[in-house]
C-alpha cells in the first residue's frame, strides 16, 4: 500500500512544468522544474526573535533536483540572504529584535566545498562568498577540525569577519605566535552584545565532546568548560538573554544539560535560549519555563525560526516554526514575491556562487542516472540502492581500471556510510558526485585471503555472530569494537550520527496509511513532518513522511567470485578500514597471520571517484 501512495505522490509531484520566474535573471531558476507548495501560516513574532540554520554542508545553491522532497529546498544562499534582510525590514517595522544564527559545519556536503583546487583550503572560496550573509552569531562544527588547514583557515580568514561572533568557547587551534605555539580560540570563546532593541546578551558556542579533531586543535569536554575561570567569569554578569549557539545535539544524552545547569546555579530565572546542531534533525524542548531549545535540521533543507516573549518573573512564551528552505517559503513571510523578495546582496551572492561552481567545473556530466539511488528509501539489495549499487557494480567496474590484478578474482569491502546522499534521476555531474560520496579513501588490498575467510571478515564487521570462530577472545572483540567505533566516526562525519535515520523512519512509522492516503488526496507532498516537544505544530508546510525506509547493513561487498571457500582471491577495501580488515582476517583463521605489511596500494582510483567512473561507462 504504501508504494501506490508513493507513486501517486511522486505522480503529483511531477505534474508541473518549468515555474514562470519574473525575478532576476542571474537566478537560475530553470534548474527548479516543480512547484513547491507554499506555507499557509503567517509566523509568531516576539520580543526577540531568531532565523536559524545548522549544518548547511555546503549546500549554498540549493537542491536542484527534480525528484521529491528535493524542490521544498530549492532555496539558494543568495534568496536566503534576501529572506534574512527583509526579515530585517519586517524586524524593524514591528520595533522587535531578530537575530540571525547558525550553529555549525559549513563544510563537507557539496562540490562548492568540496571541490576545491588541490591549491587551495577546502571551502575557503566559498566561504569568503558565505561571509556576505548577515550572521549575528556563529558557532563552529565538528566538520571544521577534521583539518588543520580547514581549521587554520577559519581562525585566519573567517572568524575575524564576525567581530568578535564566531564562537568557539571549548576549542582552540595551535599556531605560531612570536615563534612559539600558542594554543588559543579559533573563534572568542564568548561575546557579550546589545540587540538593536538594548536587550543584553552573552553568547557561548559549545562543540559536543569530539574526538576526532586533526592535531594541533583541541576540544575541551563540555564538563570542564564549565568549570573554567572564563567561563565563570564570562556567566557572572547578569544579561537580560543567554544565548547557548553550539553544534551539540538538544537531545536527551548530550551536554547542554551540564552548561545549562552551571548557568543555572548562578541565574535561576534568566531566560535560556540554546540554538543546537549536529544530529540533523528539527527539535524543539523546554528545560524549564525560563528556557528553550532549538534545532534546525541538516544541508539548508530548514530555516528555523524561534520568537520568544520575555515576560519578567514569569515563563517565557514561545512559538517556533520549521520553515522549507524555498522561494515559495522566502517570498510568503516576507510578503514581497518576485523581484520584490531579491535584494541588490541576494543576487549578487546567487551569481557569484554559481560562477564558483563554474570555476570548479561542478556542472560537468558523467552520464545521466536512470533512477533515484537512494541511501535508505530502497530494499537492500536491489538495483535502487545506492549502497547496493555501489557495492555490486559501481566499485568493481570503477577498480577494474588496475589490469594488474585483472586476471585474479577479487571481493570488495566498502563502508555504506560513505555515502553521504541519494543520487537522482537525471543528469549525473560532478557535484552530484561529491555530494553523494566526497571521501579520498584509497584502495587497497591483501593477495592470496581464501574466499571463505573473505566472506567471513564482512560478516564480522556487520557484526555476525562469532560462533565456531577460532580466536575468539581479544582480537575479535577487538575488531568488532574498532569496527563500531570507525563506523560511529564516519556517521558522525556523514551523518551527524545515527539519530537522523531514526528520526525519519519515526516519521513513517508515525503516520498510518489512511492519513497518508488522506494527505496525498489533499496534494501533500513527502517531505518532513515533525514531532517534537514543543506546543502546537512546528512544521510550516505540512507534508506526507518520507519513506519507506530499509536497513542496510555497515559494511557492502561485490558480488563474491565462483569457487570454493579454499579459492585464493584478493581483498580489496579502503584504508579507512585495513587495521579492523587485518585483526578480522586474524580472529577468523589461525593458517596465517597478517599484518599491515600485506597491505597493498589496488588502483589510483579514489572511493570519491568512483560514481564518476561508473556513470561514465554505465549510464551514458
Amino acid at each position: 500500500m504504501y508504494t501506490s501512495i508513493l507513486k501517486s505522490i511522486l505522480a503529483f509531484a511531477g505534474l508541473g512544468a518549468t515555474l514562470a520566474c519574473d525575478d532576476h535573471a542571474s537566478h537560475a531558476h530553470t534548474r527548479r522544474t516543480v512547484p513547491v507548495r507554499p506555507p499557509t501560516r503567517e509566523l509568531e513574532w516576539g520580543d526577540i526573535n531568531f532565523i536559524h540554520t545548522t549544518d548547511t554542508h555546503g549546500w549554498y545553491l540549493g537542491h536542484q533536483k527534480s525528484s521529491a522532497p528535493e524542490p521544498n529546498y530549492s532555496g539558494d544562499m543568495g534568496e536566503f540572504l534576501s529572506f534574512a534582510q527583509r526579515m530585517k525590514e519586517k524586524a524593524l517595522k514591528k520595533d522587535v529584535d531578530l537575530l540571525v544564527i547558525d550553529s555549525g559545519d559549513l563544510h563537507s556536503g557539496t562540490g562548492l566545498v568540496d571541490g576545491s583546487p588541490s591549491n587551495s583550503v577546502l571551502g575557503h572560496d566559498a566561504l569568503q562568498l558565505l561571509k556576505r550573509v548577515p550572521y549575528d552569531v556563529m558557532a563552529i562544527g565538528n566538520h571544521e577540525l577534521y583539518n588543520y588547514s580547514i581549521t587554520l583557515d577559519m581562525h585566519q580568514q573567517f572568524a575575524p569577519s564576525l567581530k568578535g561572533r564566531f564562537l568557539s568557547s571549548n576549542v582552540n587551534i595551535t599556531v605560531n605566535q612570536g615563534g612559539r605555539a600558542s594554543s588559543v580560540p579559533v573563534g572568542s570563546r564568548f561575546a557579550k552584545f546589545r540587540t538593536r532593541k538594548g536587550r543584553r546578551i552573552t553568547a557561548l558556542g559549545v562543540l559536543f565532546n569530539f574526538m576526532s579533531n586533526d592535531k594541533n586543535t583541541t576540544v575541551q569536554r563540555p564538563a570542564d568548560m564549565v568549570k573554567e575561570s572564563w567561563f565563570l567569569d564570562a556567566i557572572k554578569e547578569e544579561p537580560d538573554v543567554f544565548l547557548l549557539v553550539g553544534h551539540m545535539p538538544i537531545q536527551a544524552g548530550n551536554d547542554w544539560p551540564l552548561v545549562f545547569n552551571a548557568i543555572r546555579a548562578v541565574h535561576p530565572k534568566t531566560p535560556i535560549i540554546i540554538l543546537g546542531g549536529h544530529s540533523h534533525i528539527r527539535d524543539c524542548n523546554r528545560l524549564d519555563g525560563r528556557s528553550v531549545s532549538f534545532q534546525s535540521g541538516r544541508y539548508m533543507e530548514t530555516v528555523g525560526w524561534l520568537s520568544v516573549n520575555l515576560k519578567p518573573k514569569c515563563n517565557i512564551t514561545v512559538g517556533r516554526r520549521y520553515l522549507d528552505a524555498n522561494r515559495a517559503t522566502y517570498e510568503f513571510h516576507t510578503g514581497k514575491s518576485g523581484r520584490q523578495l531579491d535584494t541588490k546582496e541576494g543576487t549578487a551572492l546567487t551569481r557569484d556562487y554559481e560562477g564558483l561552481a563554474n570555476k570548479y567545473n561542478l556542472g560537468f556530466k558523467y552520464g545521466t542516472a536512470p533512477r533515484d539511488l537512494t541511501l535508505n528509501r530502497s530494499p537492500f539489495p536491489s538495483n535502487t540502492s545506492s549502497p547496493s549499487v555501489l557495492g555490486s557494480q559501481a566499485v568493481p567496474y570503477a577498480i577494474s581500471v588496475n589490469k594488474t590484478r585483472a586476471n585474479i578474482p577479487n571481493l570488495v569491502i566498502v563502508q555504506a556510510g560513505s555515502q553521504r546522499y541519494d543520487i537522482f534521476a537525471g543528469a549525473f555531474t560532478r557535484n552530484d558526485e561529491l555530494t553523494a560520496s566526497p571521501f579520498q579513501n584509497a584502495f587497497m588490498y591483501i593477495q592470496d585471503v581464501r574466499l571463505g575467510d573473505a566472506k567471513r571478515v564482512l560478516s564480522l564487521l556487520n557484526g555476525g555472530s562469532l560462533s565456531g570462530v577460532p580466536n575468539t577472545t581479544g582480537s575479535v572483540r577487538r575488531a568488532l569494537g574498532r569496527g563500531e567505533e570507525r563506523q560511529k566516526a564516519i556517521e558522525e562525519m556523514v551523518h551527524g550520527g545515527p539519530e537522523y535515520n531514526h528520526w525519519v523512519q519515526a516519521m513513517s512509522r508515525a503516520s498510518d496509511e489512511e492519513e497518508m492516503e488522506r494527505r496525498v488526496a489533499g496534494g501533500l507532498t513527502p517531505g518532513y513532518v515533525t514531532q517534537d516537544s514543543c506546543p502546537g505544530i512546528g512544521d510550516d508546510t505540512p507534508h506526507v513522511p518520507i519513506g519507506p525506509f530499509f536497513h542496510v547493513p555497515t559494511y557492502v561487498s561485490s558480488n563474491p567470485p565462483s569457487g570454493t571457500d579454499d579459492t585464493r582471491i584478493d581483498l580489496v577495501f579502503v584504508d579507512f578500514i585495513q587495521e579492523d580488515v587485518i585483526e578480522g582476517l586474524n580472529a577468523i583463521q589461525s593458517e596465517r597471520v597478517f599484518v599491515l605489511g600485506d597491505v597493498r596500494g589496488y588502483t589510483t582510483v579514489l572511493l570519491r571517484d568512483v560514481w564518476g567512473v561508473y556513470a561514465g561507462f554505465a549510464w551514458v
